[in-house]
């Protein structure tokens, strides 16, 4: 039967490849270039890939990760200082860009049960002889959560699954409150931030976050030294701000502290997490769990433990104290530049981040080191006589970790030049071993995608894409495995946040990629002591053969911007995705009101499942607002000339190379700013800083993406108003984004 099976799916897979790489075949050689410019790119992009060595991957590591570096700390300063020095002998006009930003610290962790047992939370991860920097006590920050509020609180306890919002109705139906308790929630399910965001709205006083060993210990596999995942003592440290508001310095958001733009204080920020919040290992974590009492847990919320689990309240009591010190530090940006010989006012910008929570291994020095070789390689070129065309910068960004501190107080420092000059950012984080993973600006997708296509898998022997595009079809939905079989560029991902891009695209609208690999290095080491060199060597990518393959990514991307006579935009592809979300947020509509009818048909007949006062089932629940007809039209209608206009912009793209050099570089000035189109000037409701209207991270899910975000949440939040709205400024984003696709197309014309 398997091997049955096994000729089954290859006949299947080669059909699939064939049927793609037909398509591909169709399209231009190289995106951007003509003939013989295109020859001459490959040929430097085999140059470009001899140059890179994964000696240089591992050395960089070892020693970028030798002591802790998180922001702030003397040796964080040194990697900056390394990279510069690396960065100057290549030839690159190097320097540290310095902004002072604030990082709180702890200097109070106390977690005890008081009820019905006593036990005190060690809130410590235990050294292992196995791992080289684990015994390490100087400049470690210890498990917590950056901006978390201070707080001294006692109350019974409640367990509330991942603590996301459909988690609250869950335990409404079972007639639990959390008002005046502390939470304790799973990691898992959203990003960190939401889950004190949400208990906090709900009305608890303190909140508890822990890794369950079903998602993230011995459940997943043999547990670190033995095997990669998080032991009993490991802990995710990470920050709290709220990162769907604003990223950045929470005291400075939108603005650069200095002579003129005085800070908020800690207690007016609204970004500040308003309760105190503490990260805490399973093993800690057990005995307050197994104190529990009261229901037992639904089915799905249940973890690993050797427990029943119960959601309380009670008798579990905890006693929460934290208290931190809320300092301003320096945090160093390293910045990195290669003038273009012929469009210098062009900016190609690449980056990484350089801060870790400890030593950092995976997050983020082997992103770092991967662009460290890509630089050195480029260095190479350099002394070929080779020069880009137009400007690169290439960045090291310091304060990723506790909240995107270096990348976006840089963006909103320089932000009007960057508006002229930057034509995209090229963003990677971690890496390790497995398959490509792309998203990004949906005008960059058939970039990335012949990126790929010319990029070889290290293991497989094929292109990255072919080996992602056969992974979709034995494994992705049924929509995308028939996709992968026929359409000739995989799908990408949008970006929420979470990383450097999202000052970079959420902010300003520069069109941006987040580029990594990854799929084969499972592990519990995310933001613990455990992140070390000897764990990512044993358990990631231990012979950076595909550090150098991500090199050889974003090296490609950055070369090809740079050189192209043509900027590698393309608007089909993104006129087809707006058209895919347009699609979901009609149906998200009709299913609410869906729900809706059917919720008011059960209150009518007295058939309802929770009692708004779960003390007296026999008072019904609240009558909802049906949806109304919502006017798509304008969207419809913006939606047909964008595709339009994207046909036509594609059938005019051949003539472009023949361009006289004033119109093309008119061209690529008009091409890079149509991004800019798709934020507005008022941002998003209730949080302005997020200014795209086709791309933001959901409010209450944190690095999450949502979509068309002003429409989504409006029908999720079941304010009809806000969602009318939100189809309108869509529709007007989109309007003024086709009428530059016009104006390129115009300009591209020989007639």
């Amino acid at each position: 039967m398997r091997h049955l099976f096994k000729s089954t799916f290859t006949s299947i897979l080669i059909t699939g490849l064939a049927a793609a790489s037909a398509l591909a075949q169709q399209q231009p050689s190289l995106q951007g270039f003509g003939t013989e410019a295109a020859k001459k790119q490959l040929a430097l992009e085999a140059t470009f890939d001899k140059q890179l060595q994964a000696g240089n991957l591992r050395d960089w590591m070892k020693r970028m990760t030798a002591f802790p570096h998180q922001l702030g700390s003397p040796y964080g300063i040194n990697n900056a200082l390394f990279l510069r020095d690396k960065l100057a002998s290549w030839g690159f006009e190097a320097r540290l860009d310095t902004v002072h930003v604030l990082f709180p610290t702890p200097k109070v962790r106390i977690l005890e049960l008081t009820e019905p047992t006593k036990f005190k939370a060690s809130l410590t991860e235990k050294p292992l002889k196995e791992d080289a920097t684990s015994a390490q006590t100087k400049d470690v920050l210890p498990p917590y959560h950056a901006f978390s509020a201070n707080g001294d609180v006692t109350a019974e306890l409640v367990f509330v699954n991942y603590g996301v919002p459909d988690d609250y109705e869950e335990l409404a139906k079972l007639g639990v409150d959390v008002k005046g308790k502390i939470v304790i929630a799973k990691y898992g399910g959203s990003w960190r931030g939401i889950k004190p965001k949400v208990a906090y709205e709900q009305g608890a006083i303190g909140c508890i976050i822990y890794s369950d060993p079903k998602e993230d210990g011995y459940f997943q596999g043999d547990v670190y030294p033995k095997g990669a995942f998080k032991n009993e003592s490991g802990v995710q440290r990470g920050s709290v701000v709220d990162l769907p508001l604003a990223p950045g310095d929470p005291l400075t958001n939108g603005f650069v502290a200095d002579a003129t733009h005085k800070r908020l204080s800690v207690e007016e920020a609204p970004a500040m997490m308003k309760i105190p919040v503490l990260p805490i290992s399973y093993g800690d974590a057990l005995p307050l769990l197994k104190a529990l009492g009261g229901q037992i847990a639904p089915a799905t919320w249940r973890g690993a433990l050797p427990i029943t689990y119960h959601v309380g309240p009670g008798p579990a009591k905890v006693h929460l104290k934290l208290e931190f010190n809320f300092d301003i530090v320096p945090c160093y940006n390293v910045i990195a530049t290669l003038k273009g010989s012929e469009f210098p006012d062009q900016w190609v910008i690449r980056g990484n981040h350089h801060d870790a929570w400890v030593f950092g291994a995976a997050d983020p020095v082997s992103g770092a080191v991967a662009e460290l070789e890509e630089a050195r390689a480029l260095g190479e070129l350099v002394k070929t006589g080779w020069k880009p065309k137009r400007t690169i910068v290439y960045c090291w960004w310091d304060g990723e970790e506790p909240g995107l501190l270096g990348s976006t107080e840089w963006v909103e420092k320089y932000q009007s030049v960057l508006r002229e000059k930057a034509v995209v950012y090229l963003n990677s984080d971690g890496n390790g071993r497995g398959y490509l993973s792309a998203g990004g600006s949906h005008t960059l997708e058939k970039f990335i995608n012949q990126v790929g296509r010319d990029v070889t898998d290290p293991e497989k022997g094929t292109s990255v894409i072919d080996r992602l595009r056969s992974r979709t079809i034995l494994n992705g939905s049924p929509v995308a495995k028939q996709e992968a079989r026929t359409r000739a560029d995989l799908r990408i991902g949008a970006l929420g946040s979470g990383s450097d891009y999202t000052p970079f695209i959420q902010h300003l609208g520069i069109a941006s990629l987040n580029v990594g690999y990854g799929g084969e290095d499972a592990g519990g080491d995310y933001h613990s002591i455990f992140d070390s060199y000897d764990h990512y060597t044993r358990s990631k990518d231990g012979d950076f053969a595909y550090g150098v393959t991500l090199a050889k990514t974003l090296g490609r991307s950055v070369l090809r911007f740079a050189n192209a006579d043509v900027l590698p935009f393309d608007f089909s592809n993104f006129a087809n995705t707006v058209q895919l979300y347009a699609s979901e947020v009609k149906k998200e509509l009709e299913a609410t009101r869906t729900k809706a009818e059917e919720h008011n048909k059960a209150v009518g007949e007295g058939r309802f499942e929770a009692a708004s006062d779960p003390k007296d089932p026999f008072v019904k629940p609240a009558v909802l607002s049906v949806a109304p007809y919502l006017n798509f039209a304008p969207l419809d209608n913006a939606l047909v000339a964008l595709e339009n206009t994207a046909k036509a912009f594609s059938a005019s793209s051949s003539k472009f190379a023949f361009l006289p050099a004033d119109k093309l570089k008119e061209l690529n000035e008009i091409l890079y700013k149509t991004e800019r189109k798709l934020i507005h000037a008022d941002g998003l409701p209730r949080r302005p800083w997020y200014r795209h209207q086709i791309y933001a991270p959901g409010f209450y899910t944190g690095y999450g993406v949502k979509t068309l975000p002003m429409i989504r949440e409006a029908i999720e939040q079941r304010d009809w108003k806000e969602a009318q709205e939100g189809i309108l400024r869509v529709t007007g984003v989109l309007e003024g984004f086709v009428g530059e696709v016009e104006r390129a197309t115009g300009v591209g014309s020989l007639d």
